[in-house]
């Protein structure tokens, strides 16, 4: 099954009109509509500031405690 995306809008009728597909005359085909969320991705880059950016490791191998830290449990 091949996959064909169309951008378009629904009309005051509330209707899509789908024209000029590459598709055969008569040949079955399954349509799922799907809301587009383009217009929702600033919001999502707004709510997760951090995402997408570098994240650096001065020392991974150090330590998790400092030296002091150690006798507290004593």
């Amino acid at each position: 099954m091949n996959a064909i995306r169309i951008r378009t809008q629904v009309n005051q009728n509330y209707e899509l009109i789908l024209q000029h597909l590459p598709l055969s005359k008569g040949q079955r085909v399954e349509v799922i509509i799907l809301e587009d969320d383009s217009e929702n991705a600033a919001v999502t880059e707004d709510r997760f500031p951090l995402r997408n950016r570098p994240i650096r490791y001065d020392d991974p191998f150090g330590s998790a405690a400092g030296s002091t830290d150690w006798e507290a449990n004593v």
